[in-house]
């Protein structure tokens, strides 16, 4: 306390302008830079290259928290090197993101981390829509022939076209999802009376959406899918002075230059070998489902005329030959659809699995595509799904950590992930596993329901109100 006090003391103000020696400011320089070092340190006591290190280790859901710490915490989760670190070190983690919809124009996207089982919600996605065509003298006649009953949009025109500048209030809805390189990718769809060109990208890392180079073509409800890390997008429809135009146009996106390229059209060569002129002339056709597999584009494609629709099999893309080839008569005919417009389908350790609805309101079952017997056979006898008559995707496919998951929304809006888990170690779902058989019960306490040899588990559950199932993506990064 003297000690302290003695520097405010006579002999502390006898010269106020004390001289400095150079030890002392060499001295004083090295504690100030020391201490400054420090200051700037991830965690102090050590190199920054070590902190990163046990950074690139921690589970992704905490840089969400971490990244609050300080400016230089949050640069650091929000840089590419630490995932490229992380990639590296065998420290990727799968995500599952889900697009919903609310009411009729409002949409929204989830991530659902499987190892901690926690949701998130993703910042909105920007509202800014870019109209490519003035929809002022537009006849009503061409809505009525839209794609098909199913696809939903014809129930919406109906309760737009009672209302004044019913067009020009058109909800936005039809767009397609993708994604590649580690980021999710909106493209096109309607608004309003247009179909659009714009693409929107999220970056899960910077957690961010930015506008990308557009599509050379106004599509909605075009397909979409991923080879050689490269976003195909396939068909879809755009519109004509005539009403809404089949497309066959194909493009690719390349993500590391940002640039868009042309792909040979997709050819309908089993919708061109009609009977009769008049049901070439009545019947329209259009890609209906898309998914890459063994190194391919597998587009299935159906005829439309409201309110009728017949599968007509599809085509097949194949890169390294740049050309289009007729898809296998048993992988066309047999592919199952759970309605027009949507063949939900899914790749998951090199098989082909696919949904197909039954009857019942709370079954369906799973099908794998057997490439040697060009057919499909049931692996999974039964799935506890709920449908509604109503709802545009009541159910969708995942595939992720090397299993088949389905998301589905039950009576009470509940959104769950099933997880497909083997009762034994049998190997994979394979068409001569005992699955085929049907029954299932359901263990409440364990939120579990069991095929002979597949149990389905819950492995997340949220309340998210009256919302519509619209698509899911699964990003690895």
């Amino acid at each position: 306390m003297g000690g302290i006090l003695s520097l405010v003391g006579p002999r502390s103000r006898t010269n106020e302008y004390h001289e400095v020696s150079p030890n002392d400011t060499c001295k004083r320089q090295r504690l100030s830079s020391c201490t400054f070092e420090e200051s700037q340190r991830l965690i102090p006591n050590l190199p920054d290259e070590i902190s990163i290190q046990i950074i690139a280790r921690l589970p992704r859901i905490c840089y969400f928290d971490i990244r609050l710490v300080s400016r230089k915490w949050k640069e650091t989760v929000m840089s590419s090197e630490l995932f490229k670190l992380r990639k590296e070190l065998g420290r990727t983690e799968e995500w599952l993101y889900m697009l919903t919809k609310i009411e009729e124009d409002k949409l929204f996207w989830h991530a659902f981390d499987p190892l901690s089982k926690k949701w998130l919600r993703l910042p909105q996605m920007p509202n800014v829509v870019y109209e490519e065509e003035s929809s002022k003298g537009l006849s009503w006649f061409w809505m009525l022939n839209m794609v098909g009953p199913t696809i939903k949009i014809a129930d919406t025109i109906r309760g737009w076209l009672g209302r004044r500048n019913s067009f020009d209030q058109m909800p936005f809805c039809g767009c397609a999802i993708g994604a590649v390189d580690g980021c999710l990718y909106v493209l096109g769809g309607f608004y309003r009376s247009t179909t659009m060109r714009c693409v929107w990208r999220f970056d899960p890392i910077q957690n961010a959406w930015n506008e990308v180079r557009a599509m050379s073509a106004s599509r909605a409800y075009c397909k979409t899918g991923i080879l050689n890390n490269k976003l195909y997008v396939v068909g879809g429809v755009s519109r004509g002075r005539g009403g809404l135009i089949p497309l066959q146009s194909a493009e690719v996106f390349e993500p590391s230059t940002g640039t868009w390229s042309q792909v040979p059209s997709m050819p309908f060569s089993r919708a061109q070998a009609l009977p009769t002129a008049f049901l070439t002339d009545m019947l329209r056709p259009i890609a209906t489902g898309l998914t890459s597999y063994m190194g391919r584009l597998c587009v299935s494609q159906s005829l439309y005329s409201w309110p009728f629709f017949v599968d007509v099999g599809g085509e097949i893309y194949d890169p390294e030959t740049n050309s289009w080839d007729d898809m296998p008569i048993g992988m066309g005919e047999g592919w199952p659809a759970r309605q027009a417009g949507t063949k939900l389908s899914v790749v998951v350790d090199g098989e082909l699995y696919a949904f197909d609805p039954s009857s019942s309101l709370d079954s369906g079952k799973i099908k794998v595509y057997d490439q040697e017997e060009d057919a499909w056979k049931v692996v999974i006898g039964k799935v506890p799904i709920h449908d509604f008559a109503g709802s545009e995707s009541p159910y969708l496919l995942a595939g992720f950590h090397g299993k088949l998951h389905v998301i589905t929304k039950d009576e009470n809006h509940e959104i769950t992930v099933l997880r497909a888990d083997l009762c034994s170690n049998l190997g994979p779902l394979s068409p001569s596993s005992p699955s085929l058989l049907p029954g299932f019960s359901l263990d409440h306490s364990d939120s579990v329901a069991e095929s002979d040899a597949v149990v389905w588990k819950a492995i997340g559950t949220r309340d998210f109100g009256s919302v519509e199932l619209v698509g899911c993506q699964v990003i690895d990064i």
